[in-house]
């Protein structure tokens, strides 16, 4: 149909005011599971410092002779090992008119930001602590970096052809991509198994999202259906939230900011954030006509001892 001659209309009028939500929406996943999850502990300088130490081996011959003289048997020392600090920041800077003017879905573009950047810190630490980064102690010129996780990981391994635990200065070697292969129950139950010979007990399989859908499919699911006692249907369930191994539940973890190729077998009671700086808020020199805050942390590492967790690598 066609409109009537002389009819005014929106696409002809001046003035109409503009509709903007005063909401702002932000899909940006900031879930950070390993940090959540891990206690928090003191660093008081930039090599931070903590000790393991271990029990003598099963002795199967410890039988004594009645009324035999009592001998001492030789005791190790602790073993003492280290993390360096790493310093992670975001800045802002608004500009005066930027705060003043009226804005929708916020008061202060400040604060705005501010809560903006912390939420992106957070997500920065939870890539970093649980990536494969070596250690560096740094100088007046590169930042300090420190061991992750990935990098921590040498007792219970099992990893592709060309794989290799990291050192206390090196990263873990990377399979090469011809050799990466796929999660299985087998190489899980594997890990599993050798966190458990060496005295931990595994809680917690955190797994990049493509593992997660792999695990789901895994046959030691301890629920993968409800029971519904009406006349409906099933209700699916498609996720995989606790593995039932042969040493005790483990539950199933998806973590955005790991890498898909590695999966953890992890007691987090052995593992913590120390912080040598916690989250704080600097106001910077002002040098014109813009406000500047940097948000700052100071942080690393503390594998309480290594010997509790597990990876499974180079996974496709």
């Amino acid at each position: 149909m066609a409109q009537p001659t002389n009819t005014f209309d929106r696409y002809s009028a001046v003035g109409i005011r503009e509709d903007l939500s005063d909401i702002i929406y932000n899909i940006s996943p900031t879930e950070t599971p390993f940090m959540s999850t891990l206690g928090k502990t003191k660093a008081k300088s930039t090599w931070h410092e903590w000790q393991t130490d271990s029990l003598a081996s099963v002795d199967t011959s410890n039988a004594a002779v009645e009324g035999d003289d009592a001998a001492a048997q030789a005791r190790v020392a602790t073993a003492r090992v280290g993390n360096y600090t790493q310093i992670s920041t975001k800045t802002i800077s608004i500009s005066g008119t930027l705060e003043a003017v009226d804005k929708a879905g916020r008061k202060s573009e400040i604060a705005y930001q501010l809560s903006k950047a912390s939420s992106e810190l957070k997500r920065d630490m939870e890539a970093i602590l649980t990536r494969n980064q070596a250690g560096g102690a740094g100088s007046s010129s590169s930042a300090r970096t420190l061991r992750s996780l990935e990098a921590w990981l040498s007792t219970n391994q099992n990893r592709g052809t060309g794989g290799a635990a990291g050192s206390t200065t090196q990263a873990a070697t990377d399979s090469t991509t011809a050799n990466l292969r796929t999660f299985t129950e087998t190489i899980l139950k594997d890990v599993i198994q050798q966190v458990f010979t060496a005295g931990g007990s595994p809680s917690m399989l955190m797994v990049g999202p493509a593992q997660k859908q792999v695990v789901s499919g895994f046959t030691g699911i301890a629920v993968n259906r409800y029971q519904i006692n009406k006349p409906e249907p099933g209700a699916i369930i498609g996720a995989a939230d606790i593995y039932v191994s042969d040493f005790g539940q483990v539950s199933v973890v998806p973590n955005r900011f790991q890498r898909n190729r590695t999966a953890f077998v992890l007691d987090p009671e052995y593992a913590k954030v120390a912080y040598l700086r916690p989250f704080q808020q600097n106001e910077l020199a002002k040098t014109g006509d813009s406000e500047k805050r940097q948000l700052l942390v100071e942080y690393t590492l503390e594998m309480s001892t290594e010997r509790a967790h597990g990876v499974a690598a180079d996974l496709t």
